[in-house]
């Protein structure tokens, strides 16, 4: 029988000393348990017996279930780890992934949205509700910093410098960086903080509770707004606007690194300002600048 705790004892490693998102460790947790089972349907006892020939099999399994390369990349990302976990304690010789080549992803530009259609969803939410004011500030917010949802919901009053304009967010890894808020997201934000939290606020105030919530967005109910939350607001506004199809929180940040790059930031700046650990994750960007680029001198150009 595999030891179990050798997995358990994995994750505690990832959440102590690699600050590990809970996103991460689930799927670190479900790719475990799936190698574990592949392994067990084979009858191998343990982890240490586990050969290059072994990882060939369960990589054609994958295969066969026609998981994407980006899934299949993460997974063997997943199991290299923890085999590097398992070598580094001494609790096998060497790594069955040594030699096993990750295969090649196909290349997915993100989608983003021209500044016209931004305009059109920042300017859906009625702002003369206390809602509207709220989901307004939400979007102006995400497009103005491109920052995260995650990163949106966990903001706190504390973390908001609006006479500097700038904000402190929490990135992956718990990783600190400020990011500026542009003169729309102040505005936005000020409406906010003085027209519409304290009625939000107002609703767990009236239920008897005296917890102090420090949390920049509020749901009706007076506590912090959830990703999902803001997810689900969003749909609610890109369904009122027939051109926007499939945008999601994360095509604001998208569109915040397209246009920033197509108006002339360096990739450096806009890695720094996305809280990409990597150059080569920002780099996708100029992907969608340089086509945005050649469409325009194909529509211009009068011998494109």
């Amino acid at each position: 029988m595999l030891d179990e705790f050798l997995t358990d004892g994995y994750l505690r490693y990832l959440t102590a000393e690699k600050n590990a998102s809970e996103h991460t460790l689930n799927h670190y947790a479900k790719d475990l348990e799936q190698f574990t089972a592949f392994l067990q349907a084979r009858q191998i006892p343990s982890f240490a017996e586990v050969s290059y020939l072994h990882v060939r099999m369960f990589l054609s399994e994958l295969n066969g279930k026609d998981y994407a390369k980006s899934t299949v990349s993460r997974k063997l990302s997943s199991l290299r780890s923890f085999y590097s976990y398992l070598v580094r304690e001494g609790l096998v010789e060497v790594s069955p992934f040594t030699y096993i080549r990750t295969p090649k992803r196909d290349k997915k530009l993100p989608k983003f949205m021209y500044a016209e259609e931004m305009a059109a969803l920042l300017e859906a939410p009625d702002r003369s509700s206390t809602l509207g004011i709220r989901d307004a500030a939400i979007m102006e917010v995400l497009y103005a910093s491109g920052m995260r949802v995650s990163e949106l919901a966990g903001l706190n009053i504390s973390s908001l410098d609006l006479e500097y304009g700038i904000a402190l967010v929490f990135g992956k890894g718990s990783k600190e960086r400020y990011v500026p808020l542009g003169e729309h997201a102040i505005d936005a934000l000020r409406k906010y903080l003085s027209e519409a939290r304290m009625k939000l606020r107002q609703t767990n105030m009236n239920k008897g509770d005296g917890h102090s919530e420090e949390a920049v967005f509020l749901n009706h109910r007076g506590t912090r707004l959830s990703d999902r939350s803001v997810r689900r607001l969003l749909d609610k506004y890109v369904d009122g606007i027939a051109e926007l199809r499939q945008v999601s929180p994360h095509t604001l940040r998208h569109s915040f690194a397209t246009h920033m790059l197509e108006a002339g930031a360096d990739l450096r700046t806009v890695q720094e300002l996305l809280g990409h650990v990597n150059i080569s994750t920002t780099q996708i960007y100029t992907h969608i600048t340089k086509g945005h680029l050649q469409s325009v001198y194909n529509r211009a150009h009068p011998r494109a």
